[in-house]
C-alpha cells in the first residue's frame, strides 16, 4: 500500500487517523464534471473509460449506475486486481474478472494518476473516471461518478431513467448523509479503530444506523418506498459486503444482516436486480479485504466462509 506525494510513489499504509485514533477518509482530488455546457468534457460515446475493483463497494456503485443506465457501450471498464500491496491496486489477469488495463496499457493504477498529474498529491483510489481524449481523470468520487451517470448521457443512450428524482432529492440528502456516516464509511471507522474508545464509540453509530434503517424497511420495498434511488444504490454495496468480511474482518460482530429482517429481506431482494448482481463478486472482495489489510491480517489467511450471507 501507499501513496502518491508530489507524483511519486511512498509506500505505507493508506489509513489515516485524528489525533483520538479515528479512522479520517481523505477527500478525492479530481472533481469535474460531464456536460454538455462544460468547456472541456462532453457526452461522446467511446470517450469514457471507468477503471473499477469487483472489491470496492464505492467503486460498486459506479457499475450498477453503468449497467441500470445502459452505458456498457459508452464507458468502457478495466478491473484492478482484488489484492492492493506495496505497490497499491494493479493490473492482472491471474484473478478470475480482473483485466488488464485497456486503455493506456499500464501495470498499475497509480500510473493512471501520474498520467494525469505528474506532481499529484493522492491516495490511489477507484473508481477513476478517465478521459480518452484529453488522456485525463474527470473524477474519482463515487458519489459524483453516479450522478454524472445517472442523466448526463441520457440524450445519447435514449435513458432517462432517473434515480435522483427532483421531488426526492431532499430526502435521498438526507438519507445518504445517515448512510455514509453510519454504514458506509461507518464500517471503516469500526474496522480501522486504534483504540477501544474510538472502536466503541464507531461501532455503537454502525448499529445504531442499521438499526433505524430496519425499521424504515418495515413498511418500505425500498428506502423511500416503492421506488429504487440512488439512497438504495449506495447503501447495498456495503450490505453485501457486511457479513462476508465485515462482521468478522473488520470486528463489526455485534450482529449480522441477516438477524435483520428488513435489511436482509431488502438485500436479498435488490441482489436479485441484474445490475446489482453483475456489479458484485463476492471472490473479489473476500481476497481483498482478507489479504490486502495486513495490519488487521498479519498471515492474509482468507476465511472458507460464510456458508450463506442469504
Amino acid at each position: 500500500m501507499g501513496r502518491l506525494i508530489n507524483g511519486r510513489w511512498v509506500k505505507g499504509s493508506i489509513v489515516t487517523s485524528d489525533e483520538e485514533g479515528a479512522y479520517d477518509r481523505l477527500t478525492r482530488t479530481f472533481r469535474d464534471y460531464i456536460s454538455h455546457d462544460h468547456p472541456v468534457y462532453k457526452p461522446e460515446l467511446n470517450r469514457y473509460h471507468l477503471y473499477v475493483s469487483y472489491a470496492c463497494p464505492w467503486a460498486c456503485r459506479t457499475l450498477i449506475y453503468r449497467h441500470l443506465k445502459g452505458l456498457e457501450d459508452y464507458v468502457s471498464v478495466s478491473v484492478v486486481h482484488p489484492d492492493m500491496l506495496d505497490n497499491g491496486w494493479y493490473f492482472s489477469t491471474e484473478f478470475s474478472g480482473s483485466t488488464h488495463d485497456h486503455i493506456n496499457g499500464f501495470s498499475f493504477l497509480r500510473e493512471v494518476y501520474q498520467w494525469a498529474d505528474p506532481y499529484v498529491n493522492t491516495s490511489v483510489t477507484v473508481p477513476i473516471l478517465w478521459d480518452i481524449k484529453t488522456q485525463s481523470i474527470v473524477n474519482n468520487e463515487s458519489s459524483e461518478i453516479i450522478r454524472i451517470f445517472n442523466s448526463r448521457f441520457d440524450e445519447l443512450t435514449g435513458n432517462a431513467k432517473d434515480y435522483y428524482p427532483a421531488v426526492l432529492r431532499d430526502e435521498i440528502d438526507e438519507l445518504n448523509k445517515l448512510i455514509y456516516h453510519g454504514v458506509n464509511n461507518g464500517v471503516y471507522k469500526v474496522g480501522f479503530a486504534k483504540n477501544q474508545s474510538v472502536y466503541d464509540r464507531a461501532v455503537k453509530e454502525l448499529f445504531e444506523t442499521l438499526d433505524t434503517l430496519e425499521k424504515r424497511l418495515e413498511t418500505r420495498k425500498y428506502l423511500l418506498g416503492i421506488v429504487l434511488t440512488e439512497a438504495d444504490i449506495r447503501l447495498i454495496p456495503t450490505l453485501l459486503r457486511f457479513d462476508l468480511v465485515y462482521y468478522v474482518h473488520f470486528k463489526c460482530n455485534y450482529r449480522r444482516i441477516k438477524d435483520y429482517p428488513n435489511l436482509h429481506r431488502y438485500m436479498k431482494d435488490l441482489y436479485q436486480i441484474p445490475a446489482i448482481k453483475a456489479a458484485t463478486n463476492f471472490d473479489h472482495i473476500k481476497r481483498h479485504y482478507y489479504f490486502s489489510h495486513k495490519q488487521i491480517n498479519p498471515y492474509r489467511i482468507v476465511p472458507t466462509g460464510p456458508e450463506d450471507i442469504f
